[in-house]
């Protein structure tokens, strides 16, 4: 590995595991708090939760339409690359250094390609575990959830 590598994976791979580890903690909100931050921004509903107004944003829809557009921003890059790849192989004239350069140009497009699909599945899978519908007060989760019980 090269000397830039080695310097940037540890450190790569601290702040992946930081952003993980955050983004997969749970939260703990106190009922008294949540009502009062309920309240404050006008969304209390008779004690019964805050019920934010039809059509409006969620969090989960958000992190979603940005991992996919930057998915789609990435995807087409790496189509560009593979063939930028493909033509600097082709034009290599069997020079090995312009052969070399054309095989890691592609293989890192197909990196890169892959990298997008694993966070795809990572994030929709954080996103459904944290966004799991929840029994209210006093009710137990039998099977599902969001199937509950008295």
């Amino acid at each position: 590995m090269g000397k830039i590598t080695q310097r940037l994976l540890p450190t790569a791979l601290v702040l992946a595991a930081t952003l993980a580890l955050s983004l997969a903690s749970p939260q703990l909100v106190f009922a008294a708090a949540k009502d009062d931050i309920c309240a404050g921004v006008g969304l209390a509903n008779n004690n019964t939760g805050c019920n934010p107004p039809a059509g409006s944003p969620t969090i989960d829809g958000v992190v979603t339409a940005v991992v996919n557009t930057l998915s789609i921003i990435v995807g087409i890059t790496a189509v560009v690359m593979i063939i930028i790849g493909g033509f600097k192989y082709v034009t290599s004239s069997g020079d090995a250094n312009n052969v070399s350069s054309a095989k890691n140009t592609i293989l890192y497009a197909i990196v890169g390609l892959v990298i997008v699909a694993m966070a795809q599945v990572i994030v929709r899978f954080v996103l459904h575990k944290t966004t799991l519908p929840s029994c209210p007060t006093g009710r137990t989760q039998i099977k599902a959830p969001g199937d509950c019980q008295s």
